[in-house]
C-alpha cells in the first residue's frame, strides 16, 4: 500500500513538473467550427505536446474577440479578414500570420415572413459590423443589383440573431454558421433567401501581435507549429476532429460534422488569402473608414509558417 502512494505521490509531482513547465498563453475566438484548429489543438492535447498551457477565451464572434491583442491582452486571436484590418489601423502591431479557414459555403440571408430579397425591403436586417458578414451582405446586394438605402441595417452579434428574430426585433440576418441552421431548425416560417454561394467567400486569419512574437518568438513558433498540427488533423481525419471541436463547443455531433465540409482548413499563405484582405482593404476605402493605405509589408506576417511549415507559404507577395 505504502508503495503504491508513494507511486502515486511521485505520479503527481511529475504532472506538476511537467505542468510548471509549459507556457501560458491565452487566445481568443468565436464559437463555430470555422475556428477548428483552435479547438482542436486545445482538445486534442497538441498545446501541451509542443510545451504550452493555453487558454481560449470566446466571444460573440472571432473579430470581436481581434482587438483583445491591443496591448497584450491575448496572445492570438482568430477571426475575419475584416477585423484584421480595421484592427491593424488601431494597432499597427496586430498582424495576420495565417490563412487558417475559407468559408466555402458558410454565410447566408435567413429571413422570417418574408418570401425573397426584394420583399425585405423597408424591413430589418441583423448584421454583425465589422465582419464578412457585413462584406457578403454588400455584395449581395451589388450581384441582385438591390438598393441598400432600401434596407434598415441593424448591428446585431451573430449568437443574438436568433433571440432577435423570434422577438421580430429584425426581420432577417446575414450571418455565418450555425446560426442559419440553427434558425431553420428552431424557429418557424424561416428560410433562406439568399447565401453566399458565387457572391462572396471570405478568409478567417490567425492574428497576433508583432510586438509579442518578437519577443517570445520560440514560443510563437510552437503555437503556429500546434494549429499545424491541429488542421493535418482536421484534413486527415475528420471524424476525431469533429468530436474534438463538438466536445469543445458543446455542439452536436451531428450538427458539426454537418457543418465542417462547408469549409476549407488551411493554414497556409497563397494568392486567396492576399484577395480577401484586399476586399477588406476596398470595403473600408468605400466607406470612408480606411485611415491610410495598407502597408501590406506591416501587416502580413509569414514568418512564422516559414519556419514551422515552408510549404505552406505559397505566396509572399500580394496578387495583382
Amino acid at each position: 500500500m505504502k508503495s503504491l502512494l508513494a507511486a502515486a505521490a511521485l505520479l503527481l509531482a511529475v504532472s506538476a513538473a511537467d505542468a510548471q513547465t509549459l507556457t501560458k498563453m491565452t487566445i481568443a475566438t468565436g464559437v463555430d467550427p470555422a475556428f477548428g484548429q483552435f479547438y482542436v489543438a486545445k482538445e486534442g492535447g497538441l498545446f501541451e505536446k509542443n510545451g504550452l498551457d493555453v487558454q481560449i477565451n470566446t466571444g460573440p464572434s472571432g473579430s470581436a474577440m481581434v482587438p483583445f491583442l491591443v496591448n497584450d491582452q491575448v496572445q492570438a486571436a482568430y477571426g475575419s479578414d475584416l477585423a484584421g484590418v480595421i484592427n491593424h489601423q488601431v494597432d499597427n502591431k496586430i498582424v495576420a500570420v495565417a490563412d487558417g479557414t475559407y468559408l466555402a459555403k458558410w454565410e447566408s440571408v435567413i429571413g422570417r415572413n418574408v418570401e425573397s430579397l426584394e420583399a425585405l425591403k423597408g424591413k430589418k436586417v441583423g448584421v454583425a459590423f465589422g465582419t464578412g458578414a457585413e462584406i457578403f451582405w454588400r455584395r449581395l446586394l451589388i450581384a441582385r443589383k438591390l438598393d441598400p438605402a432600401d434596407y434598415k441595417l441593424v448591428n446585431v452579434e451573430a449568437p443574438e440573431m436568433l433571440a432577435a428574430l423570434e422577438r421580430s426585433d429584425i426581420d432577417a440576418f446575414a450571418v455565418w454558421e450555425p446560426w442559419p441552421s440553427r434558425a431553420l431548425m428552431s424557429i418557424k416560417n424561416t428560410k433562406v433567401l439568399a447565401t453566399a454561394d458565387g457572391i462572396y467567400n471570405n478568409v478567417n486569419f490567425v492574428y497576433m501581435n508583432r510586438g509579442w512574437i518578437e519577443k517570445n518568438k520560440a514560443t510563437a513558433e510552437k503555437f503556429i507549429k500546434a494549429l499545424c498540427e491541429a488542421n493535418d488533423m482536421i484534413n486527415n481525419d475528420r471524424p476525431a476532429a469533429a468530436k474534438l471541436i463538438s466536445k469543445f463547443l458543446k455542439m452536436p455531433l451531428d450538427l458539426t460534422t454537418e457543418l465542417m465540409p462547408k469549409l476549407e482548413y488551411d493554414m497556409d499563405w497563397q494568392a486567396r488569402s492576399f484577395n480577401a484582405i484586399k476586399d477588406s482593404e476596398h470595403l473600408l476605402v468605400e466607406q470612408k473608414k480606411l485611415k491610410a493605405p495598407l502597408d501590406y509589408s506591416k501587416y502580413v506576417y509569414t514568418d512564422l509558417l516559414k519556419a514551422v511549415r515552408p510549404a505552406n507559404v505559397k505566396v509572399t507577395e500580394p496578387s495583382k
